[in-house]
């Protein structure tokens, strides 16, 4: 299985991945080791989605950081 994610940080900054265990990326981004997570943190994850096939997962990461920010991206973590 594996799964799209988007992290919020404390400073309300964003984080798109997937990955085939989400605790564990969690854990990773929450402990420094990833460059980019490291001066937002704590991240807390606010949306996930499944899939059984990690192309489809990496391409539906790709289509949501396309609109990052935009209306649909809003839409998809539901911020009016």
């Amino acid at each position: 299985m594996f799964y799209v994610y988007i992290l919020k940080s404390k400073n309300s900054q964003y984080y798109i991945g997937y990955t085939n265990n989400i605790e564990d990326r969690l854990r990773h981004h929450n402990s420094g080791a990833s460059k980019y997570t490291r001066i937002n943190r704590p991240w807390s994850i606010i949306y996930t989605e499944k899939f059984v096939d990690k192309k489809l997962a990496w391409l539906r990461e790709k289509q949501i950081k396309s609109y990052k920010g935009g209306v649909a991206f809003k839409k998809l973590i539901k911020i009016d």
